[in-house]
């Protein structure tokens, strides 16, 4: 049995051309892999540790090689128990719309929270940065406005993708898996094939993911 992480980083909902396709995915992955687990975790809905006061300094500590006091230890908890939920799935599905040429707040604030070293990458004057999150595999629902995949001419904009995938490949991912939903702001019969396209993607990554 495997557990699939579902992290979710829209505000919309019902509108949500990312968790439309989402949900087609998580479907279709349920009616292959009965017996397998998927925790969806809403971003809008989950209070994340703020980095100020003791959990600033606990980090700083921990980069510092140095023991947390109590008040410390009990700041960076919040921190471990959202890294916790992260690093125990075996697989990971994101949906997210692009934001101003990137990713929403929500989401960048939950990746400074699980990106730390000693718990999701490591690093050594002799091996220098280390991913710590090899072997499992990641898929990833990105929608648009505009159009900003191969062949658009405006590949340089797409700081979603390229950045999700950078920050994901720096932990040690290496198996990505790309559903895009665009132009979702163009004319319906746009739209529509755009969502049908990444429909029929999200079905056949599901059903061997």
């Amino acid at each position: 049995m495997a557990r699939l992480l579902y992290i979710e980083a829209s505000p919309r909902k019902e509108r949500s051309a990312s968790i439309q396709i989402a949900r087609t995915f998580i479907a279709e992955y349920e009616r292959s892999r009965p017996n397998d687990v998927v925790e969806t975790l809403d971003l809008w809905d989950t209070t994340l540790p703020e980095f100020d006061g003791p959990v600033i300094d606990s980090k700083y500590a921990i980069l510092h090689g140095l023991k947390h006091t109590e008040e410390q230890k009990s700041a960076w908890r919040a921190v471990e128990n959202v890294i916790s939920q992260f690093t125990r799935a075996d697989k990971y599905l994101f949906s997210l719309p692009m934001w101003n040429f990137g990713i929403p707040y929500k989401l960048k604030h939950y990746i400074d929270v699980i990106v730390q070293p000693g718990y999701t990458f490591s690093f050594s004057p002799e091996e220098g940065y280390k991913g710590l999150m090899t072997g499992k595999a990641v898929a990833a629902i990105y929608a648009r406005g505009g159009a900003y995949g191969s062949g658009t001419g405006a590949e340089s904009y797409d700081l979603q993708k390229a950045y999700l995938e950078h920050i994901l490949g720096f932990i040690g991912f290496s198996d990505f898996q790309t559903i895009l939903v665009e132009p979702t702001l163009s004319s319906p019969e746009q739209k529509d094939k755009a969502i049908k396209a990444a429909t029929e993607l999200a079905k056949n990554i599901a059903a061997t993911f």
